[in-house]
């Protein structure tokens, strides 16, 4: 599968199959986005070395939950005006620094329901499928899709929401259809790198796996989250990306396993080269710190990117509910082949879904532009984030 991206670069998906699965499934080939160009920013990536052999870094950008609550579909289909749902307009604020990324990659949560509905929200989601054009027109290339919702409306909305994924052109991992595509790594081209994006779950909130599918879903293993960095590696990945829904909701510390697992996953190594080069949390539902650890960023929760007015386990509305982080990490070649891509700039955007308008707004730019309500918002999610000392690695609140 081939899919045009940024700077005309492709996304290449490679199939890597065990002797036993035998030939891959029929391709699924989305249509081609078109190419867009990348804007000039500070510390933005450049070639390394010289002459037409000089290879060019990139610049990756993730973001938290998108948790379509009963308030955000009703509001995604008054932006469309009677003619279903329109989620573009809720995600433009944030759409210059996504799409402004060579390769940016999301959360997704929920799961789709079918055409014309029904949809629900909380406690068990079938979200409008149209969320799938909106993370693409945002600028998204790829997004995780294990989570403890995943199996809500079992095997069909699994399959529901891959499929207008692929519609969209929106690259997934952590969930599939088949053994097949449970087999093979999510292979992403961003500047002149192959990237990998892999993801995990806790837990399916009880649910079991599908008769006959133990490989719908992918839960956290220790074991088989290295293995599967190894195997991307021989698959052609010059750097591992880990998608992870895990931690304690409501906490902004990170849990113990969230602490253990990381050390532990960081600390993996083939050859002396780290087996995972960036590590992306989600599921906590308020923004975590962001750490360097073992020479490996740790992003333990970003957040929620979009949701409702978040209630807490006290029953009572809680702001951070709404509150997040977009992660941009910066990567440059390497000097010797098949040595590591060093992330050489660390940032952090803060972000806040404003609930009566239901819009997620880029707080930095919201500030520049006038409104200084937004300050304390946030500072308190710049404390939280530079909790755990990052700053000392160069971990900043970026400025645009």
């Amino acid at each position: 599968m081939i899919q045009r991206t940024r700077r005309g670069a492709v996304a290449v998906a490679v199939v890597l199959l065990t002797a036993a699965a035998g030939c891959a499934g029929p391709a699924r080939t989305p249509a081609d986005p078109p190419a867009r160009q990348t804007p000039e920013r500070p510390g933005a990536p450049s070639a390394v070395g010289g002459g037409a052999s000089a290879r060019t870094g990139f610049t990756l950008v993730a973001s938290g939950d998108v948790l379509p609550h009963s308030s955000v579909i009703e509001q995604a289909a008054a932006d469309a005006g009677g003619r279903g749902h329109d989620f573009t307009p809720m995600l433009a604020g944030v759409a210059p620094v996504v799409s402004g990324a060579d390769l940016a990659i999301c959360h997704m949560e929920t799961v789709y329901g079918p055409e014309g509905g029904p949809f629900t929200g909380y406690p068990a989601f079938t979200s409008p499928p149209q969320i799938a054009a909106a993370l693409r027109a945002t600028g998204y290339d790829s997004c995780s899709t294990a989570s403890n919702h995943t199996l809500d409306d079992g095997a069909a909305g699994l399959a529901r929401t891959l499929d207008a994924l692929d519609r969209a052109g929106v690259r997934h991992a952590g969930s599939a259809r088949t053994a097949q595509e449970a087999a093979r790594p999510t292979l992403l081209r961003a500047g002149d790198a192959t990237v990998a994006q892999l993801a995990y779950t806790y837990d399916t909130n009880g649910y079991p796996m599908p008769e006959g599918q133990p490989w719908a879903v992918n839960l956290i293993d220790e074991r088989r989250i290295v293995a599967d960095a190894r195997a991307a590696r021989k698959a052609g990945a010059e750097v591992v990306v880990v998608s992870i829904h895990w931690g304690t909701e409501w906490q902004t510390a990170p849990d113990e396993r969230q602490l253990t697992l990381g050390r532990s996953l960081t600390a993996s190594r083939t050859g002396g080269r780290p087996d995972i080069d960036l590590i992306l949390g989600t599921h906590a539902h308020v923004p975590q710190a962001y750490e360097k650890v073992n020479g490996t960023w740790i992003v333990y929760g970003m957040g929620d990117q979009v949701a409702g007015r978040m209630v807490n386990h006290s029953g009572e509305y809680d702001p951070r509910g709404n509150q997040g982080t977009l992660a941009r990490f910066t990567f440059t070649p390497p000097n010797a082949p098949g040595s590591r891509w060093d992330v050489t700039r660390a940032e952090f955007v803060p972000q806040w879904f404003d609930t009566d308008r239901g819009r997620v707004v880029d707080l930095n730019a919201a500030i520049k532009g006038g409104a200084a309500r937004y300050t304390g918002v946030r500072d308190t999610i710049r404390e939280v984030v530079l909790g755990r000392g990052a700053a000392k690695d160069g971990l900043v609140m970026a400025d645009r």
